[in-house]
C-alpha cells in the first residue's frame, strides 16, 4: 500500500485553508484536489496551495480516482449528505466537528462508512496533538490524585454576523456546535465516560442560535465538568483539570503550537484566602512541561488519519466517542431551545 494518503478537500473556507496549509508539513499526506460550489473559488484555492486538481462541485471531487480520502470542511448542515456521498464513492472521510446535526445522523453516517468499508473520523484536531496526549498520560498516572473537576472555556467575539454560517439557525450554527463541542469532547475524554447529568443556560442571538452558553456535566464516577463557550465574548480559553492532590492547567488546549506548547502541574494546597498568615504572592509548587510536535496541528491530525488508513492503527476519535458527543450536544441544545431535528436543515447538494 502507498505510504502517502492522497487528500481531497470539500470546501474552501477558513478551516479548509488551515488544513491545506498544515498538510504540507505532514509526513504521510498530500492534498491532490479541492472542490467548491464555485469553480473560480476552487481554482484560486488550488493555486494558493499548489493543489493539482480543482473542481466546481463537490461531486466531481468525490469522483476523482486519485483521491483516497476527503476532508469535509463544509457547514454543519452538509456533513451528513456529503459523508454519505463520499462513503458511497469508496472514500475515507475526515469530517469536521461537530460530525453531524444530531446523533441520529451521526449513527447513520458511521453505518454508511461501515457498509462501504471506509473509515469515518471526526476532526477534533486537538486530540492528535502530543500536548493532549501528554496531559492525558499525566492524569491517568495519578499525578494529581483522583480526578474531581474539569473546567474549560472556548470563546471568541465576532462582529461578522451577516452571511456567517455560525449564526445561521438553519445550518445548525451556534456556540455549542461551533466551539462548545470542544469543551464537551475534552471533558468526556478526561472523565473517560459519558455524563449522567447535564444542564446548560444560554444567551440566544436574534438569529435564533446561542451566541453564548455555559454548562455543567456530571459523570457516574462523581467527576464534574463545567464549560463556557461563546461567539460574542472574550475569555481565557484555557483548560483546568483538578484532582485530590493537585491540578493541571493548559493555557492553549484547543490549538497548541507545534513548538513550545506547555502545561503546568501544580501540587499542594493554595494559601487560604481568609488566613492572616498567608503570605502575599505565595503559590503552591508548580512544574511546567513543554511539548513539541513533529508538524503543524492539522498536519498531525492528517498523519493520525493516514496511520489509520495505511497501517490499520486505531482511530484517534472513535464512533462511540463522536456519537456520545453528539448526544450531549443534542440534550443541551434541547434545553436551550435551538434546533436539533432534520427539518431545520437546508440542503445545498451540488
Amino acid at each position: 500500500m502507498s505510504k502517502t494518503l492522497r487528500w481531497g478537500i470539500l470546501g474552501t473556507g477558513n478551516i479548509a485553508k488551515q488544513f491545506a496549509g498544515d498538510v504540507a508539513t505532514s509526513r504521510r499526506g498530500k492534498v491532490v484536489a479541492v472542490g467548491s460550489r464555485s469553480e473560480e473559488s476552487a481554482r484560486s484555492f488550488a493555486s494558493t496551495y499548489s493543489i493539482p486538481a480543482a473542481y466546481g462541485s463537490y461531486r466531481e471531487l468525490i469522483g476523482d480516482p486519485n483521491v483516497d480520502a476527503v476532508y469535509i470542511s463544509l457547514p454543519n448542515s452538509l456533513h451528513y449528505e456529503w459523508t454519505l456521498e463520499a462513503a458511497a464513492a469508496g472514500k475515507h472521510i475526515l469530517c469536521e466537528k461537530p460530525i453531524a446535526a444530531n446523533a441520529v445522523q451521526a449513527e447513520e453516517m458511521f453505518d454508511a462508512a461501515d457498509r462501504a468499508g471506509v473509515k469515518l473520523v471526526e476532526a477534533f484536531m486537538f486530540r492528535s496533538h502530543p500536548l493532549t496526549l501528554a496531559v492525558l498520560d499525566k492524569v491517568r498516572s495519578g499525578a494529581i490524585g483522583d480526578l474531581k473537576l474539569i473546567r474549560t472555556s472556548f470563546c471568541y467575539a465576532t462582529k461578522k454576523i451577516s452571511g456567517n454560517i455560525r449564526f445561521d439557525r438553519s445550518l445548525f450554527g451556534g456556540a455549542l456546535m461551533d466551539v462548545g463541542c470542544y469543551c464537551i469532547a475534552f471533558s468526556r475524554l478526561f472523565a473517560n465516560r459519558e455524563p449522567v447529568k447535564m444542564h446548560a443556560v444560554s444567551h440566544l442571538h436574534h438569529t435564533g442560535v446561542d451566541d453564548a452558553t455555559t454548562g455543567i456535566l456530571q459523570f457516574s464516577s462523581g467527576v464534574m465538568a463545567s464549560f463556557a463557550c461563546g461567539m460574542s465574548l472574550q475569555i481565557d480559553n484555557t483548560a483546568y483539570i483538578s484532582g485530590s492532590d493537585g491540578y493541571i492547567e493548559i493555557p492553549v488546549p484547543w490549538k497548541p503550537s507545534s513548538k513550545g506548547a506547555t502545561y503546568t502541574v501544580a501540587q499542594g494546597t493554595p494559601p487560604k484566602m481568609d488566613s492572616p498568615s498567608a503570605k502575599a504572592g505565595s503559590t503552591p509548587p508548580r512544574q511546567t512541561f513543554t511539548v513539541d510536535s513533529p508538524s503543524a496541528l492539522y498536519g498531525i491530525e492528517a498523519d493520525d488519519f493516514a496511520t489509520t488508513i495505511l497501517d490499520s492503527a486505531p482511530v484517534r476519535v472513535s464512533r462511540a466517542d463522536s456519537v456520545g458527543n453528539m448526544r450531549v450536544l443534542d440534550e443541551l441544545r434541547e434545553q436551550i431551545g435551538v434546533p436539533t431535528a432534520d427539518n431545520a436543515q437546508v440542503s445545498e447538494r451540488t
